[in-house]
Parts: structure tokens; C-alpha cells; sequence
């Protein structure tokens, strides 16, 4: 065994001069990877992959999202087609395994972090001919002491000069089951949560000062386990953090002293998924929302009142939406006062219960994997033609992210905080609008 390297197909590539977020999920592998094998990470957003130097006794392990996975397979044929050993991971493999295993040696599903030490020592023994189909790891271990970030890969990242914002998980798991969301599919039902003096030692030993935790609905530990949530907030407390965001529901708004424990550890904003303003589609949203525009404006001004952030995350297109619709949520938009806010087109991804419906329904457009972005339409709506929904959703992302409305949410962000604090929280006030943005963007690039 020459080698392993794991590759992070292309997404946004660099935006001024650095890539979004950091490849979290190659690092903690890439750190399972015993101390003598040599081992390598390659994000092409941030680099040009050396392919040509892939050969015989290299291990190639590629991570894919439904939207990237039409770059993973074209590196895994070059790879397989250079004799190195080729294993595809990531969400889409744990959802669609039978599509991966048409073009990898192996399909990893599930979360990896043990069948990927077995598949290693498969490979060190017997090379590509040692590489089992399937490696199946669904059993959403307990995260006490799985997958430490060691010294090398921090190191090989270099995180401070390769990526904005650095990635962290602290919990795992969501019991909500909304019917499109690929959450309990991919992480499991159950919360899971990490010792917090791993998570401290992590923080301090990356050098980070922000970051986004990836985990699928941080917020929910209020409800499930405040004392956890206490725990932690008192230890990020004592940190010396610019600030961090999570993902979240609209519950949090009941626990007053949770948020404000929140603020004082540092967190920034809530990226909260209140899904839809039609109270008509709550069947669809998992207990996460009603779908009512006045219950989801109470909530942010709770939160809010508490000096932290929220960013809204909607999705347009459910079964009882209508053009109607759209008007409803720019005039909830204008009046409402989040920080940032995320429109969504609704996607079937695979493995999830609304998939099997527009499926079954001969509603499921034919289109490539890449327009999987949540910015393009992959199904024909019921209440709308497909060309009604298209056009409705572009005049609301021209309304929503207009540079006056960009201007406007950011200065109401940064003026939450002390005029002390106001400089180190402009680029996150901006940042996120911005994102999203580019995302509706590449609607035009295809």
C-alpha cells in the first residue's frame, strides 16, 4: 500500500482568494488513517487535482453529494482506470448505493468510521481484489472519542489560509422526519452528542476562531438535553471565539436562558429551518413548524431579543403551494427581521419519502444529478405548471436577494452588537447573504 488519498469533488471552487467551508468529513477520515501510511487530502476547490500521479497501491476515497456525483464518478474512472483502488462515500453513496457501486470498487454507506479502518487493512492485505462491494456502517455509534482530528492532517488543511469557514460537528442526529429531508437517512434518529472537552480540545488545537457546525438540528438539544447544552455553552464561554453558527428549529424560542447562555459562549446566529409560510404544507414539515407566518415572526423577535441572529431557511414548491405562495413569502420576508434568509426550491433527493411520491406520480423530471443544488426544479409541482413555479421562484429570489435587501438585512445584523464588536462581525453580517445568492446564481450556469 503506496498511499491514500481522498478527494473532495469541485462545488464553489475558491470565492476571493479562499473555498467556503473545509472538507470536515475527509479530515476526520483522513485521521483514521494509521500513523505510517502516508495519507493526502485533495479539495479541488482549493487545487487543481494531480491525477496523473495516482497508480497501483494508492487507496482513492471520494466523498459526494447527489449534486456532485457526477465529478466523483468521472475521478473514480480516472482513478480505477490509473489501477489505484477506488471506495465512494458521502451522502449520496448512503442514499443511492446502487448507483455508486455501477462505477467504484467499493461503496461505503452510512457513517464509515469503522468500516473505513477495515477497508484500509483490506487494502494494505490484499490490494483492489481484497476491496469488499459494500462497507455498511448504519449502526449511528456513540461519538465518545471517534474520529479525533490529529496534528497531521490540521497541519496538511492549513485551514486559516485554504477556507473562510472552517467546519465543526458537536452533535449528530435529528427525529424530525420531514418528508424531503435526507437528515435521518444519512446521521440516524437518535441524538448523539460529543464530550464537550473533545469538542474544546478540537477548537484549540485547529486554531479556529469561527465556524459553522454541520451538525443537522443543534437546536433541538435545548428540548432534549439543556444540561448538555449548559455544559458546553459555559465551556465555549472561556474561549477566545469571533463566533460560530448552528442549525436550529424554531423551539429554541422557548428557552430564554438557553439563548442568552448561547450568546455569551459566543454563537452568532441560528440557521432555522421554518421551512414554509403556508400553514397548509406543516404534514410535510416533521414537527419542526407549523407554517404560520405569525408564530414564525414571534419566534424571531424572541430570539433576536436575546442578541443573537437568525437566518430563515425556506423551501418553495410543497404540494399545497401555489403562485400565491410566493407573494405570501416576499411579504413575510419584508417584514420580518431576520439577519439573512435562504429560499430553496424543494428537492427529491434520494432515499427520502416525498422522492417516492412525485415518483410514483410520474411527476419526477429527468434530469442530471448536478441540478440536485435546491436551486433548480427536478419535479413537476402540482398546483403550478413547471414553468409558472420557475418563473415564480426567480422574481422572489430578484426581490429576496437584490443588493438593497443584502444591504438592509446586513446592517440590521451588525448592528446587534457593540460598536467595540461591530468590525469583527461585519463579514459574517454580509457573508451569508451573499452565499446564498450565488446559489440562486447558478441556476444561470447551466
Amino acid at each position: 500500500m503506496r498511499r491514500v488519498v481522498l478527494i473532495q469533488p469541485k462545488r464553489d471552487g475558491r470565492i476571493f482568494g479562499k473555498a467556503p467551508g473545509s472538507p470536515y468529513t475527509l479530515m476526520r477520515l483522513a485521521s483514521l488513517v494509521p500513523e505510517e501510511v502516508p495519507v493526502e487530502i485533495w479539495d479541488e476547490n482549493v487545487m487543481e487535482l494531480p491525477m496523473d500521479t495516482l497508480g497501483e497501491g494508492d487507496l482513492v476515497g471520494v466523498t459526494s453529494m447527489t449534486v456532485t456525483i457526477e465529478r466523483a464518478e468521472k475521478i473514480a474512472a480516472r482513478a480505477m482506470a490509473q489501477k489505484a483502488g477506488v471506495v465512494v462515500g458521502g451522502v449520496h453513496a448512503t442514499l443511492m448505493p446502487e448507483h455508486v457501486e455501477t462505477f467504484a470498487h467499493s461503496t461505503m454507506i452510512g457513517e464509515g468510521y469503522f468500516t473505513w479502518q477495515q477497508l484500509i487493512q483490506d487494502y494494505a492485505s490484499e490490494g483492489i481484489k481484497g476491496m469488499k462491494p459494500v462497507y455498511r456502517d448504519e449502526e449511528w455509534a456513540d461519538l465518545h472519542g471517534i474520529a479525533t482530528i490529529t496534528d497531521r492532517v490540521i497541519k496538511m488543511v492549513d485551514e486559516k489560509n485554504n477556507y473562510w469557514t472552517p467546519y465543526l460537528e458537536i452533535t449528530r442526529g435529528c427525529p424530525r422526519n420531514c418528508s424531503f429531508c435526507t437528515a435521518i437517512r444519512v446521521s440516524g434518529r437518535r441524538m448523539r452528542l460529543r464530550p464537550v472537552d473533545e469538542v474544546v480540545d478540537e477548537i484549540q488545537r485547529r486554531g479556529i476562531k469561527r465556524f459553522f457546525l454541520t451538525d443537522d438540528n443543534f437546536g433541538l438539544n435545548f428540548t432534549t438535553d439543556p444540561d448538555y447544552c449548559v455544559e458546553l455553552f459555559e465551556a465555549l464561554r472561556k474561549l477566545d471565539l469571533v463566533g460560530w453558527t448552528c442549525q436550529s428549529e424554531m423551539s429554541i424560542a422557548k428557552y430564554p436562558e438557553l439563548l442568552e447562555l448561547s450568546r455569551e459562549a459566543h454563537l452568532d446566529k441560528h440557521f432555522i429551518g421554518f421551512e414554509s409560510v403556508n400553514p397548509s404544507n406543516r404534514r410535510e414539515l416533521g414537527g419542526k413548524s407549523q407554517g404560520l407566518a405569525p408564530a414564525t415572526s414571534d419566534a424571531i423577535r424572541a430570539i433576536r431579543n436575546s442578541g443573537v441572529g437568525v437566518v430563515g431557511l425556506f423551501v418553495m414548491g410543497f404540494d399545497e403551494d401555489t403562485p400565491a405562495t410566493f407573494q405570501a413569502m416576499w411579504d413575510f420576508i419584508r417584514q420580518s427581521e431576520l439577519d439573512s434568509v435562504s429560499t430553496t426550491i424543494l428537492t427529491p433527493f434520494p432515499g427520502t419519502p416525498f422522492r417516492e411520491l412525485v415518483q410514483s406520480e410520474g411527476r419526477l423530471l429527468d434530469m442530471p444529478w448536478r441540478y440536485y443544488d435546491t436551486a433548480h426544479l427536478t419535479f413537476v409541482p402540482k398546483n403550478m405548471t413547471v414553468e409558472e413555479m420557475r418563473a415564480a421562484y426567480d422574481w422572489l429570489c430578484r426581490k429576496t436577494y437584490s443588493p438593497s435587501q443584502i444591504a438592509r438585512r446586513g446592517l440590521r445584523s451588525v448592528g446587534r452588537y457593540p460598536l467595540m464588536q461591530a468590525g469583527k462581525k461585519l463579514f459574517g453580517s454580509f457573508s451569508t447573504d451573499y452565499g446564498y445568492r450565488r446559489t440562486y446564481a447558478y441556476r444561470k450556469a447551466f
